[in-house]
């Protein structure tokens, strides 16, 4: 058990090495641009998120909010994830074709620091919560 936590700490040093290293090498609207992200994807930003057919310029939908988009969607697909409350989200998957497309619009400024990076930790990416399912009866 403690080589384990001993191995946990040494990973999340050398993550937090890393990323202090990346951001050194990065310009300042870098820094801001991934700040920003961050921040998008932490639902921090207000978002306008708007699919049209480029074919007949009509608007097809528009979602706004504390919106998040996929990070590893496949190709032709986009995952639109919004906060609604503490405790509440939304998720939208939508299909991109060759004519239809979709552009992403920050409605407020936010303050991010350009020169200071961020990084997040979530310990239950490190160590998920495991639910577990047994077969066999209580009692």
């Amino acid at each position: 058990m403690r080589n384990e936590r001993r191995w946990h700490w040494t990973f999340v040093m050398v993550l937090l090495a890393v990323a202090l290293l990346s951001a050194a090498c990065n310009s300042a609207a870098d820094t801001a641009s991934s700040n920003l992200s961050k921040a998008a994807d932490n639902f921090e930003v207000e978002r306008r998120v708007v699919f049209f057919n480029g074919i007949t310029d009509t608007y097809l939908l528009s979602i706004e909010g504390r919106c998040s988009l996929g990070n590893h969607d496949d190709a032709g697909q986009l995952t639109v994830t919004c906060k609604l409350g503490p405790d509440e989200y939304k998720k939208h998957f939508l299909g991109l074709s060759d004519n239809v497309s979709y552009f992403v619009e920050q409605l407020n400024p936010i303050d991010v620091d350009e020169y200071h990076y961020r990084v997040f930790f979530r310990p239950e990416t490190i160590l998920p919560d495991i639910d577990t399912q047994t077969s066999g009866s209580d009692g």
